[in-house]
């Protein structure tokens, strides 16, 4: 497959080193990365043809994308989740 657009470290660039400490010391983190990644390359998949969805089913991943850079963005500038 060629290069997945909006991979985290394009859209987070300076937080390589918080994003994998994160990842080993939060488990609801490095899900929300696991689920990213597989959000992410499902619409890289529809954007590309690859998998042939609805519109309606390609924008409704693109919002669950959007969600959960939203929760990981949260994450990242809040610290872990402890609770």
């Amino acid at each position: 497959m060629s290069n997945t657009p909006h991979e985290l470290a394009e859209e987070f660039p300076d937080a390589a080193a918080k994003i994998s400490e994160l990842k080993q010391t939060d488990a609801h983190f490095a899900r929300l990365i696991e689920q990213y990644h597989e959000v992410n390359r499902a619409v890289h998949r529809a954007e590309t043809r690859v998998e042939a969805i609805s519109e309606e089913a390609e924008a409704e991943l693109r919002r669950k994308r959007s969600h959960l850079k939203d929760h990981i963005a949260y994450h990242l500038t809040h610290g872990a989740s402890h609770g």
